[in-house]
């Protein structure tokens, strides 16, 4: 079971990745395996390497700047589902719905977002 402390750090340690998008630092929030799915996009990143390459592809959305807010909507085991805001000047703010499931150690397994402009 992942506790509220483990999310809230993963989350941070994601925010910090986003803003860096340094290898290092988006490779350690996952699993060798891990799966990275997003909607409404075609986004299906299945396994560390290819999640570190599509990340890193979009460092175009964060030219000019942008800010994040999010909170914990619910832990449930192994999952947890996060609401987030983001805003970038650039491409406009989106609504988030997060659900990650994490292993024993605090990585994600399997990250989804719906992502929605407003």
């Amino acid at each position: 079971m992942v506790t509220e402390d483990q999310v809230r750090t993963w989350i941070e340690r994601y925010v910090q990745a986003w803003t860096t998008n340094n290898k290092k630092d988006i490779a350690a929030l996952f699993t060798p395996r891990a799966e990275y799915h997003e909607w409404p996009y075609e986004t299906d990143w299945i396994g560390r390497d290819a999640i570190v390459e599509g990340w890193q592809g979009r460092a175009p959305w964060q030219e000019g700047g942008w800010d994040f807010d999010w909170s914990i909507l619910t832990i449930n085991g192994d999952t947890a589902a996060i609401e987030g805001t983001g805003r970038y000047k650039e491409l406009g703010t989106f609504a988030n719905l997060w659900t990650v499931t994490f292993d024993k150690s605090g990585n994600c397994t399997v990250f989804r977002m719906w992502n929605n402009e407003i």
